[in-house]
C-alpha cells in the first residue's frame, strides 16, 4: 500500500514514541516518589483505589532498594498483574458458579499482602485470602482492599485441617511458595476450578524452583486443563530502553486453568470485557513498543537484535501461549 510521500519512514505504531520524553520524566518521578516512600501505596490507611493509582511498573518487577530479603518478600508483588487476565479468571469463576445466587467464592491460597487477590476481587467476585503467618511478609505487609477482600491469618494447610471453609468455586494459587507442593491441600477442598500463576524459572545457583515444584502444576487427578497462557517479561525490560534503570532476566509467567472433570467445559472467549487497564500497563506498553522499535531499527541496519529487543510485543492473555 502506498502511504504517500508525507508518510513517516517507520511503522505508524511507533508514533506513540514521540512522547517518550515527557513520558520518561513522569515515569521517573513516580519511581522516585515510590523509592522515597511518598507514594500512597505505602499508606495502609488510604483507600485501595488511591494506593494503586500511579503505581510504577518498576516496583512490580523489582523491590525497594532498602528491602532486606532475609526478612521480607517482594515489596508489592512477585509479578505485574494485567487487567485482562484477571477479568478472564473472574469470568471463568462466574461460569463455574452459575448455580450460586450469591456468586462465586475465590480462595486466594497464598495471599501475601492481598494485592493481587484484591485486584481480582475488583472484577466482581468474592475473594477470601489465606496468609501463612510463618511466611516472610511483603515489605508492604498489607496491600488489600478491605471493602472487597477478606484476609485470614492462617495457612492453607491449617484451613484444610480445620475443615471450616465455605465451598470454594475457584482456588487461586498465585506464586506458590518456592520448593513446596501445596496442590494436594488445594485439591482436598474440591474446588470447581484451580488457577495456577507460576514460573518454571529456577535459581541459577541452587536450582530451586522459584515457585512450587514442577509436579505441582500439571496432571491434577480429577481435573482437566481448560486454558493456559503465558506472559513474558523481556530481558532488560527497562534497562535496554532507560540505561539508568536496573537490568533484569527474561521471565515467563505461566497461567493454567484447571476444571473439575464432573463440570461442563468452560466457554473460552477470544476476549472478555474489561475496564481500563491498570496504570502500570501504560508503562509496560511503552517499554514493549520501544523494544519493538529498537529491534526494527536494528533489523533495517542489518545488525543482530540486542538489548532484549527481539522478543516482540506481549500477546493478549486470552491467547494460549
Amino acid at each position: 500500500m502506498d502511504r504517500g510521500p508525507s508518510a513517516p519512514p517507520y511503522p505508524e505504531r511507533f508514533e506513540a514514541l514521540r512522547r517518550m520524553g515527557p513520558f520518561t520524566e513522569a515515569m521517573f518521578n513516580r519511581i522516585i516518589a515510590f523509592q522515597e516512600r511518598q507514594h500512597p501505596a505505602w499508606d495502609e490507611g488510604r483507600p485501595f483505589e488511591e494506593r494503586i493509582r500511579g503505581l510504577p511498573l518498576h516496583y512490580l518487577v523489582f523491590s525497594h532498594p532498602e528491602r532486606d530479603p532475609a526478612r521480607y518478600g517482594p515489596t508489592v508483588a512477585p509479578y505485574f498483574p494485567l487487567r485482562e487476565e484477571l477479568a478472564r479468571i473472574a469470568h471463568y469463576a462466574r461460569q463455574a458458579a452459575a448455580d450460586r445466587p450469591e456468586g462465586p467464592l475465590v480462595l486466594d491460597c497464598h495471599a501475601g499482602n492481598g494485592f493481587v487477590g484484591s485486584l481480582l476481587a475488583r472484577e466482581g467476585v468474592r475473594v477470601l485470602g489465606l496468609r501463612d503467618p510463618a511466611a516472610k511478609p511483603n515489605q508492604i505487609r498489607n496491600f488489600y482492599d478491605p471493602t472487597r477482600y477478606e484476609l485470614q491469618e492462617r495457612s492453607l494447610e491449617e484451613a484444610v485441617r480445620a475443615g471450616d471453609l465455605p465451598p470454594v468455586d475457584l482456588a487461586f494459587s498465585s506464586w506458590m511458595p518456592a520448593g513446596r507442593n501445596l496442590t494436594p491441600h488445594i485439591l482436598a477442598l474440591e474446588p470447581r476450578l484451580v488457577v495456577f500463576v507460576h514460573t518454571d524459572h529456577r535459581h541459577p545457583e541452587t536450582g530451586q524452583p522459584q515457585t512450587g515444584t514442577p509436579e505441582a502444576f500439571r496432571e491434577l487427578p480429577g481435573y482437566r486443563l481448560e486454558h493456559a497462557w503465558t506472559v513474558t517479561r523481556p530481558k532488560d525490560l527497562f534497562h535496554a530502553i532507560w540505561p539508568d534503570l536496573t537490568p533484569c532476566i527474561e521471565e515467563v509467567r505461566q497461567v493454567k486453568v484447571y476444571a473439575r472433570e464432573d463440570l461442563p467445559a468452560l466457554e473460552i472467549p477470544e476476549a472478555v470485557p474489561t475496564g481500563e487497564p491498570y496504570d502500570w500497563e501504560e508503562e509496560l506498553a511503552m517499554a514493549l513498543l520501544a523494544h519493538e522499535a529498537r529491534a526494527w531499527l536494528e533489523g533495517r541496519a542489518g545488525g543482530p537484535p540486542g538489548g532484549g529487543g527481539d522478543e516482540g510485543p506481549w500477546k493478549p492473555s486470552g491467547k494460549v501461549g
